[in-house]
């Protein structure tokens, strides 16, 4: 009886030690926290291991001043925490390397960057843990000097190479430089975090570690067209014909409960930190080609039958639709269309009435018009449709530059506003004082995802 309850308390034990889940850090001295006064539990990793609770060890092996490069200035290759890092039997692997790669001194040896990346990879996927590796963007840098840890560097040469690998060996990467680019008041030596600075890339780390991930799930499976595939800032994407017209899915690393997506109405790529950001969440990005067709009943039809391929593909049943410009009237007249089938709208100087629509000729062909005059009859755009585009229930948020010498607010957005609320509909918009009509978006695009993960239902709090 005895050896039975010390078999049993052994299990329990073993049980328990299986329970944690290691999460190691490797990185320079943004990772190690310094400048902070209290670096083990003021760093990202400290800060994680907070929001994770006990059931996580989050082990920090950060090394200030190091480099990912084999024959950078000092790296990190050559640290003691480098063998610790392979040591600690990690279930997830966070690195976050290349801020230091930036340097003058380091630019000579960019050619072997990403070979250097793809052995690092190596050297952990072959770890008996086999662990779940999760690369990181370096962070934004606001110090002048060209010599050192130089932001336009990190941009145009560090972050891409860091995304083409991360395509290569199909692991997930995460934004660390957008969420800190607006915040310059949080690195007070214009390289390091400060402990603000530090919660936010804890927490982003934190998401990621706790969402519900669905890794088996393939939309490409339900495209029957040839297509080919490229990297969509190191996501896969699929680009495909139909009718003469081309479509895009961007698929996650993961995806997300229930699959849910973005559709980008107009201009694909152009400023993208939304959906990268809802990417790294698990969503998909798709792209549908109805380019100057504003919206009519053809773009309507195309539209409709692009969302049966993605629906019945596996996408959740209502999409997250993103219009910027004209881009608007594409978004809100399928939406009129389709109440039940919009999660919510993220709409950015948009376009809400043909009238304003400069090429006359076009407006014609499209809507089978002899006169322009004829269109408001016709009632074609989003302005004329709001009792339809309310009746679907769901939030829609606005950019609106206060500035915009392209479309009016006044008779766009802000008309547009007034018609929703009259109707008891959802709608926020944030002003964008002293902006024109570009840039959209915003450099840091947190309360565009916020809003967007909230109405979706994606959001997390962390419990701490």
């Amino acid at each position: 009886m005895k050896n039975i309850f010390i078999l049993l308390i052994s299990l329990c034990i073993a049980a328990s030690a299986k329970a944690i889940t290691r999460i190691t850090c490797i990185g320079a001295s943004i990772t190690h926290g310094a400048t902070l006064p209290d670096p083990a539990s003021q760093s990202f990793p400290g800060q994680l291991q907070k929001l994770l609770g006990k059931n996580y060890q989050v082990s920090n092996f950060g090394v200030s001043g190091t480099t990912l490069l084999r024959k950078g200035n000092s790296p990190y290759w050559d640290t003691p925490a480098y063998q610790q890092a392979l040591k600690s039997n990690p279930d997830i692997v966070f690195i976050d390397l290349g801020g230091n790669d930036s340097k003058l001194i380091n630019r000579a040896h960019y050619d072997e960057f990403e070979s250097d990346y793809h052995a690092l990879i190596s050297s952990f996927r072959q770890l008996p843990s086999h662990p779940r590796i999760v690369l990181l963007l370096a962070m934004p840098s606001f110090e002048k000097d060209t010599t050192g840890i130089y932001d336009p560097v990190i941009v145009n040469q560090i972050n891409p190479r860091i995304r083409q690998v991360a395509y290569d060996e199909k692991l997930e990467v995460l934004d660390m430089h957008s969420p800190l680019i607006n915040h310059e008041d949080w690195t007070p030596d214009k390289i390091h975090p400060n402990v603000q600075g530090s919660a936010i890339a804890a927490k982003k780390l934190y998401d990621v570690v706790v969402q519900p991930r669905d890794t088996g799930f393939d939309i490409f499976k339900a495209i029957k067209e040839p297509y080919k595939t490229d990297s969509f800032y190191g996501y896969p994407c699929a680009t495909f014909t139909v009718d003469g017209r081309e479509r895009k899915v961007v698929k996650p690393k993961w995806a997300a409960k229930d699959h849910p997506w973005i559709w980008r109405a107009r201009f694909w790529g152009h400023e993208p930190q939304t959906d990268i950001a809802l990417l790294e969440r698990g969503f998909h990005v798709v792209y549908s080609d109805v380019a100057e067709l504003l919206g009519n009943d053809e773009a309507i039809t195309r539209w409709n039958n692009f969302y049966k391929i993605l629906h019945n593909g596996g996408l959740g049943q209502k999409a997250v639709l993103e219009g910027m410009s004209r881009g608007g009237i594409y978004i809100y007249n399928w939406a009129a269309v389709n109440p039940t089938k919009v999660a919510c709208v993220y709409a950015d100087n948009a376009l809400l009435d043909l009238q304003f629509w400069s090429d006359s000729t076009l407006l014609k062909k499209d809507f089978n018009l002899t006169s322009v005059h004829q269109l408001g009859a016709l009632k074609a755009s989003p302005l004329d449709k709001v009792a339809q585009i309310v009746s679907g229930g769901y939030p829609m948020l606005h950019l609106s530059a206060d500035d915009d010498e392209a479309l009016d607010p006044s008779k766009n957005t802000l008309l547009f506003e007034q018609k929703v609320k009259a109707l008891k509909g959802s709608i926020t918009v944030i002003h964008k004082p002293g902006f024109k009509h570009h840039p959209h978006s915003m450099p840091n695009p947190a309360p565009i995802v916020d809003f967007i993960l909230k109405a979706t239902g994606y959001e997390i709090i962390a419990s701490q």
